[in-house]
Parts: structure tokens; sequence; C-alpha cells
């Protein structure tokens, strides 16, 4: 007497961004595997993030790498260990896509462009049988069925197991704004309030200095900043000033530890080192000399190249006093204070902490909803930029999808 085959248990992915499209490659081998998403195309902001230059991992030494995740590194630590930068760069190879290290040991694709990638992953995931569904917006549950709006009106979704990826609440626009916390909320989810990471902050800049320098970056300056712990962290690198502060890539390095500085005392202060590579004494040396007939714009001009945005620095945050000040002004040269306050708005970040907080998780199951798993930006860990973020959101991925078919396997045997 012939047995008939076990039909492959229905799996729902909610979200098609990196986490929830990796979850669906992980599991499409074992299961009918359905992802969901709310936007007419899979990775939305996959493809922004790669537009100025597709930054898939980082090619520094591991044990540094898995301290970038801060306070998450013991959560994070598994899940990279089993699908970390090495095994990122190898699944984009066998997309047919080569890599390169930059010189900041940042790991780009070949060609600079993520839409490549993007191609061949989603060609390759609906040869393995992956169905993909768009224009599908979840909404919770009804009668225990996931619930969606579609173009056709809303449908219900039965499965056997449900992946949420939702992402954070940065870039509403692309299909990350939040909406899901409520939703998780109500069913006894923990869920950290969610906020803006890799984030500009306010200044408050004089009507004078924005008008004049908004957009300029500012190349070659070291900021200087207390982290968690109190201690002074210094880092080398750029930014730009904009219309009511300042963002770019050193500002993002220090947001975590200051966007909290300013949660717990309204504001926090860095410092800028606008000559780096001169020391404190060269500086008051040149600054000291005589200047004749010159202006001290201009003799700041002569003797240290400082001009334009940087100069434009000195004259808004230090008094006249402390400007025409030799011994001041070449300690503001060196460490000029410059007050931070509100971090722009989450959906201005280019990701978001906070999240499904991983202490009301068995491995990547919600403890509150069995059979329910979440991986991706929706859980409450933050990194840098530098490929840190994406490389967790593929790990977490490839974790939630090895405990779903755990899961389902141990179903079945009961």
């Amino acid at each position: 007497m012939n047995s008939s085959p076990t039909p492959r248990r229905v799996v729902a992915i909610v979200g098609g961004g990196p986490a929830g499209l990796m979850t669906a490659e992980t599991l499409a081998p074992t299961c009918d595997v359905h992802v969901y998403d709310a936007m007419a195309s899979s990775g939305r902001k996959f493809l922004l993030a790669g537009r100025g230059g597709m930054n898939i991992t980082h090619a520094e030494d591991y044990e540094q790498f898995v301290t970038r995740y801060g306070a998450r590194a013991g959560q994070l630590g598994p899940m990279l260990d089993a699908f970390g930068p090495d095994a990122v760069r190898a699944w984009v190879h066998g997309l047919g896509v080569e890599t390169f290290v930059g010189s900041s040991q940042r790991v780009f694709p070949r060609e600079m462009k993520a839409a490549p990638l993007l191609r061949a992953w989603l060609h390759r995931l609906r040869e393995a049988g992956v169905h993909l569904h768009q224009r599908h917006r979840w909404t919770g549950w009804q009668d225990g069925a996931l619930r969606f709006d579609t173009p056709a009106g809303t449908i219900a979704v039965q499965a056997d197991a449900v992946v949420l990826a939702l992402g954070g609440a940065s870039w509403a626009r692309l299909g990350s704004d939040g909406a899901w916390v409520p939703l998780l909320r109500e069913r006894g989810v923990d869920v950290a309030p969610l906020q803006p990471s890799n984030c500009g902050f306010d200044v408050g800049w004089s009507a004078h200095f924005a008008g004049r320098h908004a957009g300029e970056p500012l190349t070659t300056v070291a900021a200087t900043w207390l982290d968690a712990t109190g201690a002074r962290v210094r880092k080398q690198g750029q930014f730009v000033v904009t219309a009511t502060g300042v963002e770019g890539s050193l500002i993002y390095a220090l947001s975590a530890p200051v966007r909290d500085q300013i949660a717990a005392h309204g504001s926090a202060v860095i410092e800028l080192d606008l000559l780096p590579d001169l020391s404190p004494q060269r500086v008051l040396d040149e600054v000291s000399r005589p200047r004749g007939s010159r202006s001290l714009s201009s003799h700041l001009q002569g003797r240290l190249h400082l001009k334009g945005v940087k100069a434009g620095l000195l004259h808004e945050c230090l008094s006249k006093e402390a400007y025409a000040d030799p011994v001041r002004l070449a300690r503001a040269i060196k460490a000029l204070p410059v007050t931070l306050g509100a971090p722009r708005p989450i959906d201005e970040a280019i990701s978001s902490a906070g999240g499904v907080r991983f202490e009301g998780l068995t491995g990547t199951m919600l403890s509150a909803l069995p059979g329910v798993f979440v991986a991706g930006e929706m859980l409450d860990w933050e990194a840098p930029t530098g490929g840190y973020l994406l490389t967790a959101c593929l790990a977490s991925g490839v974790a939630a999808g090895r405990d779903v078919a755990a899961w389902l396997a141990e179903g079945q045997r009961e």
C-alpha cells in the first residue's frame, strides 16, 4: 500500500527586505514559502541603501566585528557565528556578483550597485518556488489568520508558521513604518520604543551660518564624545552641515551614545578637531604669529588653510573675545565644543533602534505567540553603518529560517 507524500508546510513571511528574503531562501527547500510585502516590489530599502555604493559587509577582524553590535552582541553573536561576513561574501558570489574590499575595509559589489544583486536574488527565489506577493499590507490577525489589505480587498491567510520581518521605522515610504508595534504589543509582545539610529542632529545654527554653509562637507575632522560608559571616544572622518544641524558618516558613528545623552540630559556636547593632522602646539604657534595688516580670517587661511565652513564654524561657536584670543582660538581649533540638540526625526534616519526585545524570544520565536518568528531590524538591536546592518539582517533571516524548520519538524514528530 502506497502512502501519500507528506504535504509541504506553509510558511508566511511578512516583509520583503533582506531579512525576510533570506528567511525565504533558507526555508525554500523544505517548505511552501510565501513572502508578503506592502510595496510594489521587494527590497526597496535595500536598493536605496545601495544607491551610493552597496556596502554589503565589513572585512575587519571578526572578533572586532561582533563588538559593533554593542549591548546586543551577545544575542546576535550566535547568529553571526552561523552566517557572518565571510558567509555573506560567499553568498553574494553565489549569486554571480563579485566583491572587493575598499580602503576602509568595507565590502562592496564589484559594480558598486545593489540592483544586479537584488535581481539575481529574486530570480533564484522564484526558481526555488518562493511565492512573492506585492501590495499586501499586513494589518494584524483575524480568527488566527494573517490579515492583509490588498488592491483586491482584505484577505486572510493561514500558515503553519509565520515570520515577521517588517523592519524598523526609518524610511516609511519604502515600507518600514513601525505600524507593527501596536499590533504586537496588544498581543503581549515586549517591544522597546523605536528610536532613530545612524541619524543627524539639530544644532540651531544662526540664519547667517546656515544660509551660507548648509550642504557643505567638513572633511578631515575628528570628533570626541563620551560613550555609554563615560569614556572619551575619538574618531576621524567627515560629515555635512545641514540647514538645521549636522549629518553624515562621522555623526552617524556617534549617534547612539549622543542620542541617549540627549534623552537623559536634553543635549550633548561633542568636540571637533578641525585640524586633526596638526598638533595643538603647531596650531598655537601659527595662530600666534604676527599677522601685520592682514585680517585674522586671512591669517588663519594663510597659516593653517582654515577657510570656508571650518572658519565659519569658529565664528559661529566662539564669542568675539575668544576668537580674538590666540590661546582660546587655538584651543577651539583643536577642540571646538558643539552642542547637539534633538536627533532628526526617525523617518530621516538610516536605521532605527529598539524593537522586539530578545528577552521575549525563544530563539527567534515570540514567546507570547508560538509559531510566530521575528527577523531583521524589528528586533531590538542597532549597529553603525559599514555593512554591519545588512550582515545582521541577513544572519537573523538565516536564524529565523532554521528556527522555523526545527519548530515545524518538532511539531510533525509530535
